[in-house]
This record gives structure tokens, C-alpha cells and sequence, in this order.
């Protein structure tokens, strides 16, 4: 463990990041930034060979990003998961939708689960960033891990930290979101905790892997709830000839109990729940 926690002091580690996606590019450009060398995995070769070629595909983030990235080969990427191999830390940042029958769909963790384990070895950390019911790093990943003998907590580390991302949002970036993290066992959540605290600007331990699972969902619940409160209530008044909005501005002038807009918890009305999580995550803890 010295030797991981070493590395990672240095800046000397190796961050391989799963999934080059919305969560997966953003942390990847903040471990550079922090002087980290990456490697970026993803199984859609266009996006490889854009990202070698130094172009985005996200909206938000800029070419140019990327093409900094490139420079002094501190970031690459590839389809090859042989280089797996090459990593002090395996983030996996992979969708977790939901089925035709709105359970849990667990294919893709598991099947990066199944393409790690044959290049996993000793003294490496694998953390989850994937939004997902309490105990799937424990029950499902885990357990796939260890298929070629290495042991969770003693032979490697393993962790789960939620991805908190805002696309778009100009206000809050991967660096300066708070970052939970929950542990295997102790030696796995200090690892992770020193991973993610080398890179950003606030680490929020917590005592278990479920805990910090619990919290994303808790999070995206949260906000599900409100929102379609909120949106009830905009039929509601709309019928009886009152203004919503009207309503919602004198509500928010209270200075405590409900949400005001300055703290970022003040909720509005909108076509259906919006975004990609909040449909999708409060299943996860069905």
C-alpha cells in the first residue's frame, strides 16, 4: 500500500479511466491537470480515435481541452484493455440505464467488470463511479474481480465514489465538486480518498462502499421528487388562475425551509423530470 500511496503523493500514478463518456472525459482532464499521466479506455473506436486525434464529442467540453491533454503524452487513449496493465488506479465511469422492465440494468458494470479482471493485479485500486443500488460493488463487481485469485482488501483496493457531474454548468466543475468516497476496508477508502484528494478540491470519506452508493442515489432522488412536486403544483394553480411563478419568487424570499435560488435549491417547473439521471436513478433503489 506504501507503494500506491507513494506514487500517488509523487503525482508518479497512472490513472487508467473506463468510459470516456460525459463523467469519464471530464475526470480524466482533471487528473492531467493535476499532472497525472492517463489512459482513457473506451470499447467505441470514434472515440478513441477522436481523442487521440485531440477532438471532443461533448458539447461542453472544448477541443482544445482535449488537444491540451494530448500534449506531452499525458493523456491517451485506447480500446486496448491489455494496457490495464500499465495502471496504478481503474476508474470505471459506465452507463448504468435502466431495462424494458425499469430495473436495474448491470450489463455494462459487468462487463467491464469481466474485461479488468484478467489484467487486474496486486496493488492496484478499482473505484466505481457508475450510479448505482447499495451493494453492487460489494455483490456484483467484486466478486468478478476476484475470479483470478486477487483479493479485495488484501491483494487490491477497491472503492466506490459517486460521479456528481453538471454538464453545462459553468459554476461547479469535477475539481471543485466535493468527491464521496467509500471503501472496501480502510486501506481502500485511505487510497481513494488520497487518489481523488491529489486532484480535487474536497474529499468526503464515508464509513462504507454502500454508504457512498446510498448518498448519489439519495442526491438524484432528491431532486426527482421536488421536481415532480413542483410540476404537480404548476397544473394545480394553473387551474385555479395562479400564477406559479408568482408563487415560487415570494416562497424563495423565506430564509429557511425552502429553497432559495442563491443556494441552488429552489426547483421550477419543466417538461417531465429532465435530464438523464433523474428518470432513470430513483429505480435503482427499487
Amino acid at each position: 500500500m506504501s507503494r500506491l500511496l507513494d506514487r500517488i503523493g509523487n503525482h508518479e500514478a497512472v490513472v487508467g479511466i473506463i468510459g470516456m463518456g460525459y463523467v469519464g472525459l471530464p475526470l480524466a482532464h482533471t487528473f492531467c491537470s493535476a499532472g497525472f499521466r492517463v489512459v482513457g479506455f473506451d470499447i467505441d473506436s470514434a472515440k478513441v480515435k477522436a481523442l487521440r486525434a485531440g477532438r471532443s464529442y461533448i458539447k461542453h467540453i472544448p477541443s482544445e481541452t482535449v488537444a491540451g491533454m494530448r500534449k506531452g503524452d499525458r493523456f491517451q487513449a485506447t480500446a486496448d484493455f491489455a494496457r490495464l496493465k500499465e495502471v496504478d488506479a481503474i476508474l470505471i465511469c459506465v452507463p448504468t440505464p435502466l431495462t424494458k422492465q425499469r430495473e436495474p440494468d448491470m450489463s455494462y458494470i459487468v462487463g467491464t467488470g469481466e474485461a479488468i479482471a484478467p489484467h487486474l493485479k496486486a496493488g492496484q485500486l478499482v473505484v466505481l463511479e457508475s450510479t448505482t443500488y447499495p451493494g453492487t460493488t460489494r455483490d456484483v463487481l467484486r466478486p468478478i474481480l476476484e475470479r483470478g485469485g486477487l483479493k479485495a482488501g488484501t491483494d487490491f483496493y477497491l472503492a466506490f465514489s459517486p460521479e456528481r457531474e453538471d454538464p453545462g454548468n459553468p459554476n461547479f466543475t469535477t475539481r471543485t465538486i466535493p468527491k464521496v468516497v467509500g471503501g472496501y476496508d480502510p486501506k481502500s477508502g485511505e487510497a481513494a480518498c488520497a487518489l481523488y484528494g491529489a486532484c480535487v478540491a474536497q474529499v468526503v470519506p464515508v464509513s462504507s462502499m454502500e454508504a457512498a452508493e446510498a448518498t448519489k442515489l439519495t442526491e438524484n432522488i432528491y431532486r426527482c421528487v421536488n421536481i415532480a412536486l413542483v410540476n404537480e403544483l404548476k397544473v394545480i394553480y394553473d387551474r385555479m388562475g395562479i400564477d406559479v411563478w408568482e408563487v415560487l419568487e415570494a416562497a424563495a424570499t423565506k430564509p429557511f425551509g425552502f429553497g432559495r435560488k442563491e443556494n441552488k435549491t429552489f426547483f421550477t417547473p419543466g417538461p417531465g423530470l429532465g435530464g438523464h439521471c433523474i428518470p432513470i436513478d430513483p429505480f435503482y433503489l427499487t
